[in-house]
């Protein structure tokens, strides 16, 4: 059973969670790159923006074949509530059709349930049987705190079992 993990990030924080989960779920790891700047005041306002109205993006790679995967785990921001652009415009381009999958979404601040719940939609409308989901909060955590979370969610939500 083969295992990918999609991830956007902009801080490196939900890089690091991604991360974190392929090395103890032995998953491979793929980063979805946006082709927009998004650093700064205005870009992170109207990225935001394009967040709640679920716009999409330029991202790259601009596809993924998923053929060789069982188990696909997205793995996003939260802006404004909403998955980012660059995880929703790939989602959109995958066939996801009789795929495991996994979501989980970090935030400095709250809603990430709400992220989770607009991911969970996409991805069935996509095909996909959501398994598990989860969200992680990173305000004011450095990289061990980080990890040393999202290894309490791998155990927590027993999430080994679902890769392996």
């Amino acid at each position: 059973m083969a295992t990918l993990i999609i991830y956007y990030s902009q801080s490196g924080k939900t890089e690091l969670v991604a991360h974190t989960l392929a090395k103890n779920l032995r998953a491979n790891v793929l980063r979805i790159q946006d082709l927009k700047n998004r650093n700064g005041f205005k870009n992170k306002f109207i990225a935001s923006i394009s967040a709640f109205r679920e716009s999409k993006t330029d991202i790259t790679p601009a596809r993924v074949d998923l053929t060789d995967y069982d188990t696909i785990i997205f793995g996003t921001p939260t802006w404004a509530g909403n998955p980012t652009p660059a995880i929703l415009t790939i989602i959109d381009r995958c066939n996801l059709t009789g795929k495991d999958v996994i979501l989980f979404a970090t935030m400095d601040g709250s809603r990430g349930d709400t992220n989770i719940e607009r991911l969970e939609e996409k991805v069935k409308m996509r095909g996909a049987r959501v398994i598990e989901s989860f969200t992680i909060a990173t305000k004011d955590k450095d990289s061990e705190k980080l990890i040393t979370d999202t290894e309490a969610v791998i155990e927590m939500k027993d999430l080994k079992m679902y890769t392996r």
